[in-house]
C-alpha cells in the first residue's frame, strides 16, 4: 500500500508552519537552509523538505531560492508607465515575456482619477553596472508605444520580506517595537569569481535540488570544491548583498488546490514634508503588514510622494484599514503628509530580474543593439 502523498495546500496545518519561517525568516546565507527551516518550526527536517518539494511541484511555492540584495548590484527603480488603453495588455506581455530586466509588472488602478491614474503600468527594472537604465527605459518605451514613463530608484530601504503566511492574522496598526533601519541603496562591484558564485547561487532550485544539501551541485556548477563556494558566498553575506533564502508562494494566481494566498496587493503612497523621508520611511516601515518600504521620488506626477510601500491581503476593506492604521501612527508622532494614495494591483507577473553585466552584453547582441551605445554616460 503506497504512503499517501504530502499536503500542498499553505493552509493545512504543518504547512502553514513551515512557510511562517520559510517565506521570510532565513536571512542572508545559510550552509543548510532546510536544517534552519526545520529549527524554525520546530519539526523534522525530512519533513521539511517533503513539504516543501511537493508545493513546489504541485505550483503552491512559486520557487525556491536564494535571495539577493540586487539594488546594489544593479541599478534598480520602479517605473510607471503611461500606456494607451488598446496597447496595454501587448505591452505587459512584453516586458514580462521578453525583457529579462523587469522583474514584477503589474497593471494598477486607483479607486479614482487621481494624480497619476493615468499611469496603468507598473514594473521594477535593473539594468547591470555600466550600463544606463534611463536608455534601457527609453528602449522599452519606443517598443510597446509607451507615451511616457517615470523611474523612480529606490535611495533607501526599509522594509523587504514577502513572508504572506504569518501576515494573514496580523491586526491593523501591529508593528515593531522600534523604528525601522534604513539600508541605504549604494554600488556595490564584484570579481569575476564572485559573480559566479552569485550567478549559481541565486537561480531558482529545483524540487530534487532541495535537501540538506542543495549547495553542493551549484559549486559544482561553478567549478568551485564545496566549502569555498560556501566562504565566497558568507563574504557576500557580510557585504550585505545577500537577502534571504525564501520559499515564494503563488499569491497572484490561484493555487493548485484552488486556494488563493491573497488578492489584493496594494501600493501605497505617502508624500511627506522633504527631508524628513528617512524619519517617516522608518516610521512607515516598523508596520509589520508591509512586505516593502522604500524612499522613492514619485515627481510632480504623483503629487510628489517619496515614501512608498506595499501591503497584500485577501480582504480589500482589511488592507484599507491597515492603511489607515499607518497613516493614524504618522499623524499621532506629529510626521504630516500633504497626499497620500492606494494604487491597487491587478493582472501581475513577477519573475527574478537579470543584474549580471554579462547578461546584459548577452542580451545587446542577441537584440541586434550595440552594447556600447546602452552604456552610462
Amino acid at each position: 500500500m503506497s504512503a499517501a502523498a504530502p499536503a500542498i495546500s499553505h493552509t493545512d496545518e504543518t504547512n502553514a508552519r513551515i512557510l511562517a519561517i520559510s517565506e521570510d525568516r532565513i536571512a542572508g546565507f545559510v550552509r543548510n537552509p532546510m536544517q534552519e527551516i526545520a529549527r524554525g518550526c520546530d519539526l523534522p527536517v525530512d519533513l521539511v523538505i517533503e513539504r516543501i518539494r511537493a508545493m513546489l511541484r504541485a505550483g503552491t511555492i512559486r520557487r525556491v531560492r536564494q535571495t539577493l540584495m540586487a539594488t546594489d548590484l544593479a541599478p534598480g527603480a520602479l517605473v510607471a508607465w503611461e500606456v494607451d488603453a488598446e496597447r496595454l495588455d501587448a505591452a505587459f506581455d512584453y516586458m514580462f515575456q521578453q525583457d529579462p530586466f523587469s522583474g514584477h509588472v503589474v497593471l494598477r488602478s486607483t479607486d479614482a482619477a487621481t494624480a497619476g491614474s493615468q499611469y496603468k503600468l507598473w514594473t521594477t527594472l535593473k539594468v547591470p553596472h555600466g550600463f544606463s537604465m534611463k536608455k534601457h527605459a527609453d528602449f522599452l518605451r519606443d517598443k510597446v508605444g509607451a507615451k511616457h514613463y517615470r523611474l523612480m530608484p529606490a535611495k533607501g530601504i526599509f522594509a523587504l520580506g514577502v513572508g504572506h503566511t504569518r501576515r494573514k492574522s496580523m491586526e491593523p496598526g501591529a508593528k515593531a517595537a522600534e523604528a525601522a533601519e534604513m539600508h541605504v541603496v549604494r554600488e556595490v562591484k564584484l570579481s569575476e569569481l564572485e559573480w559566479r558564485v552569485l550567478m549559481s547561487l541565486k537561480r531558482d532550485l529545483a524540487p530534487e535540488e532541495i535537501g540538506e544539501n542543495l549547495w553542493e551541485a551549484r559549486a559544482r556548477e561553478a567549478d568551485l570544491p564545496l566549502p569555498v563556494f560556501c566562504e565566497i558566498a558568507e563574504s557576500l553575506d557580510e557585504r550585505k548583498v545577500i537577502g534571504r533564502f525564501s520559499t515564494f508562494l503563488e499569491h497572484v494566481k490561484p493555487t493548485a488546490t484552488g486556494e488563493r494566498v491573497t488578492r489584493f496587493n496594494a501600493l501605497f503612497h505617502w508624500a511627506v514634508p522633504a527631508g524628513r523621508e528617512i524619519e517617516a520611511g522608518r516610521e512607515i516601515g516598523r508596520h509589520h503588514i508591509l512586505t516593502h518600504c522604500y524612499w522613492r521620488e514619485g515627481g510632480p506626477e504623483f503629487k510628489d510622494v517619496n515614501i512608498m510601500a506595499v501591503a497584500h491581503g485577501t480582504d480589500r476593506d482589511l488592507v484599507r484599514a491597515h492603511k489607515a492604521a499607518i497613516d493614524e501612527h504618522l499623524q499621532k508622532i506629529g510626521m504630516p503628509f500633504s497626499y497620500t494614495n492606494i494604487f491597487w494591483g491587478g493582472r501581475s507577473e513577477i519573475k527574478p530580474s537579470e543584474i549580471a553585466p554579462a547578461a546584459y552584453a548577452e542580451w545587446c547582441q542577441a537584440t541586434g543593439i550595440d552594447p556600447d551605445s546602452m552604456r552610462s554616460e
